[in-house]
């Protein structure tokens, strides 16, 4: 008779969780899988596919107005928000599904319901009481918005998890934060047709990326017609009739539809009986764990956005992967979180990898930059203003590649190969000798040889690594 139920018992139905679940099948083992809402988790159901489908469907606006210049002709154009929304829960319903058979396959008994921990090696389901055992239990549970600034009215507003399924599309948008999701859905708004402003405590968008891509974007969406409060936040949010009065730190109220607060995440470990059972939590919720997932509790694991260590979708995939190989495979696998590529998808959308010019003159002694700013060849007939911006963060001693970021049309799909180059450790003279590809945006990249700017140390420090983690 066995010792337990299952040999591995998972704790959210996420992106992390389901590859570890099939690939610890794939090696023999018992596997259930507890999800209390629906498989796929974020990333699937409301977050990197329900938004990548609406940044798709924005820049249509963009197509139409500039296809005149390539003798296009295009009629009135119309919208509609109920279109876009059932099209979006077709496809997120469809992806579910394909995890859920997925999962079956595997072998991996699926429960539709909540579960919590109630030992090392026991797990209850809320929803019939039933108490399960488990050599060892991984969790899985992703992350939540917070409603915040916590100020009067809050509860009016709406995050990132109702924004896909609003019922109308909101006129006016306020959208509260200046990070990946805030940026993303004011440019997303803005082009479906919402007048957009946005408020945010910080002095420009997305912290922690590079201050020239910052700027970019920021003065893009400001093109766009985005309305900015930078270093002003939401005092009170009061309902007027229809409307929302939302009074700002500046003195200013703006009269909208709707609030979106997108301020940030956090771990989702509230209720999972984790701190009962010795399971050591940092201060803002995440599952603490080493190299390999494991918390500090030996039976029990923990991946992906829980664990607070990289918050990307293909972060948590890698180790739920690597768990499963660990644990299960006899295959020891840490996940290295260093030359993670990430993207931004606002319009003109970000991609980047490695080091940020500031994080790269903090690390080196020496540090090269070289930086292009152009007007990309569609835009010679459409009249598009905007503008394409590329960048190379090198070692000025060993000419190691430190970072890339661009700014522009395809800069997601360009900055995954970049990454493989930058996470091999090539260096700005294989960038040089590599063919261009002509003509296009990307063969920027290979024919910046003039340096714009040079970072010397007036009293050089210890040599630092050329691969240092990603800040994105």
């Amino acid at each position: 008779m066995a010792e337990h139920d299952f040999d591995l018992f998972v704790i959210g139905a996420g992106s992390g969780g389901v590859r570890a679940a099939r690939i610890a099948a794939g090696y023999g083992a018992r596997v259930a899988v507890a999800e209390e809402f629906r498989v796929g988790g974020t990333c699937v159901i409301r977050g990197c596919v329900p938004k990548k489908l609406m940044v798709y469907a924005s820049r249509f606006h963009d197509e139409f107005e500039e296809a005149a210049g390539f003798g296009w002709t295009v009629p009135a154009t119309m919208f509609d928000w109920g279109a876009l929304v059932a099209a979006k829960e077709r496809e997120i319903t469809r992806l579910s599904a394909i995890y859920r058979n997925n999962l079956h396959k595997a072998g991996v008994e699926m429960i539709d319901g909540r579960a919590e921990v109630l030992g090392p090696n026991e797990v209850r389901i809320l929803i019939d009481g039933r108490a399960i055992s488990a050599r060892t239990i991984l969790i899985a549970t992703g992350g939540a918005p917070v409603l915040e600034p916590d100020v009067p009215g809050r509860e009016l507003a709406i995050t990132s998890n109702g924004v896909f399924d609003l019922p109308a599309m909101p006129r006016r948008l306020l959208v509260v934060g200046a990070g990946y999701i805030a940026v993303e859905f004011a440019s997303i708004f803005t082009r479906l047709g919402s007048k957009v402003a946005l408020a945010s405590r910080g002095e420009n968008v997305l912290r922690g990326f590079d201050e020239d891509m910052r700027c970019g974007v920021r003065d893009a969406l400001q093109a766009a017609g985005v309305e900015t409060h930078f270093s002003h936040l939401p005092t009170a949010i009061e309902k007027t009739g229809e409307e929302l009065k939302v009074s700002l730190t500046s003195g200013l109220s703006l009269d909208v539809d709707q609030v979106l607060l997108a301020t940030g995440r956090r771990p989702s470990t509230a209720g999972l009986g984790l701190e009962a059972v010795g399971v050591a939590l940092d201060g803002v919720g995440a599952v603490v764990v080493d190299e390999f997932s494991r918390s500090s509790v030996p039976s029990i694991y923990a991946v992906g956005d829980v664990t607070n260590r990289m918050a990307l979708t293909p972060i948590a995939i890698r180790e739920g992967h690597a768990f499963a190989d660990s644990v299960f495979g006899d295959r020891p696998t840490p996940v290295r979180h260093e030359h993670v590529a990430t993207a931004v998808f606002t319009t003109p959308e970000l991609g980047v990898v490695g080091l940020t010019e500031a994080q790269a003159r903090e690390a080196c002694d020496c540090v090269d930059v070289y930086m292009a700013s152009f007007r990309p060849m569609k835009a010679t007939l459409s009249g598009s203003a905007q503008k394409t911006t590329m960048k190379i963060v090198v070692n000025g001693k060993t000419d190691v590649v430190l970072g890339v970021h661009i700014l522009g049309e395809g800069a997601a799909e360009i900055i995954q190969a970049v990454a493989i180059a930058v996470r091999l450790g090539a260096k700005k003279a294989d960038f040089d000798a590599t063919v261009a590809v002509h003509p296009t945006a990307a063969e920027e990249l290979v024919t910046m040889r003039t340096r714009t700017a040079r970072y010397e140390r007036a009293t050089p420090g210890p040599e630092a690594p050329d691969a240092m983690p990603s800040e994105a």
